[in-house]
């Protein structure tokens, strides 16, 4: 499901003392399939980009078409857009609501009109997906429920609907390290188990980088850089002029050529630094 943007704009309290451009003649594509990381500083327009995309914002000007669908025409379908487009916002636990974690998850698939053999079949499958045990949590409440569960069956509610884009806002804010990567790894095993498109905003370069095909960059509601992120991650100055920077592992890498190992600088995980520096000394060993 390929999205096309065009000259998508978003003006906050028109025509009125406290106007205010969100988004500014954005137009780009994100192909079927594709990981995307979405970053850009806190008003850069990440957030109201990404609500529009599955309607709950309306568009000011200019247009969204998912797989040929103008989704801001008002004829159009919200509820068919939004089987079609799943958004896990900030702190999903929030959201919680049933009494049991199977409640929870099967609530938008009720919704669709789905039978009871379809529901349970989804609800299991997205329970799994996002790494909890099915028998063991689908009858205890979701209040029970660790940070890291709370926020895992809150994106399973999501999937669940089997969206074709999951769009997924700061889906570790606020965890601990281990619930994180946890998360963050189920995540890339849904989209290269099911080949979904996945849009992942944070601010966090070190994940930006270990788990997207490509970035886009926000600035004061336009389109500052877009490519794939040893494209987007050699501008270190002027991410660091828009309020960002890269990952942590690179400003190392510079360090280390600057000292005089010869290692290379475009490097964004510790994975390829690892390997960079290993080779390095293998031929100093030599």
């Amino acid at each position: 499901m390929s999205i096309v943007i065009e000259n998508l704009t978003h003006i906050y309290n028109q025509n009125s003392p406290f106007e205010a451009i969100a988004l500014n003649n954005v137009s780009l594509t994100i192909e079927k399939g594709e990981f995307i990381g979405l970053i850009g500083h806190t008003g850069s327009g990440k957030s109201t980009f990404t609500q529009h995309l599955n309607g709950l914002l309306k568009a000011t000007s200019g247009k969204i078409i998912i797989n040929g669908l103008d989704i801001t025409k008002k004829d159009v379908s919200l509820k068919e857009v939004r089987r079609k487009v799943g958004l896990v916002f900030q702190y999903p636990e929030h959201q919680l609501f049933e009494e049991t974690v199977y409640k929870d998850v099967a609530f938008g698939p009720i919704n669709l009109g789905l039978d009871e053999k379809d529901i349970e079949s989804r609800v299991k499958e997205a329970i799994e997906l996002v790494g909890l045990p099915y028998e063991e949590i689908k009858d205890r409440s979701p209040f029970e429920l660790s940070g890291g569960q709370k926020r895992r069956v809150a994106i399973a509610g999501v999937i669940a609907m089997k969206p074709e884009v999951l769009i997924l806002d700061e889906p570790t804010a606020g965890l601990d390290p281990k619930a994180r990567d946890e998360i963050l790894n189920q995540i890339k095993e849904l989209h290269q188990r099911y080949k979904m498109t996945i849009i992942l905003v944070s601010h966090s370069m070190e994940d930006i980088a270990r788990l997207v095909d490509r970035i886009i960059v926000m600035h004061k509601g336009n389109v500052a850089l877009t490519g794939r992120p040893k494209e987007v991650f050699k501008n270190t100055e002027f991410l660091k002029s828009i309020g960002l920077g890269v990952p942590q592992i690179t400003y190392l890498m510079k360090k280390l050529n600057a000292m005089g190992m010869p290692v290379k600088e475009d490097i964004f995980t510790v994975e390829d630094a690892k390997n960079e520096i290993l080779k390095i000394m293998r031929r100093k060993v030599r």
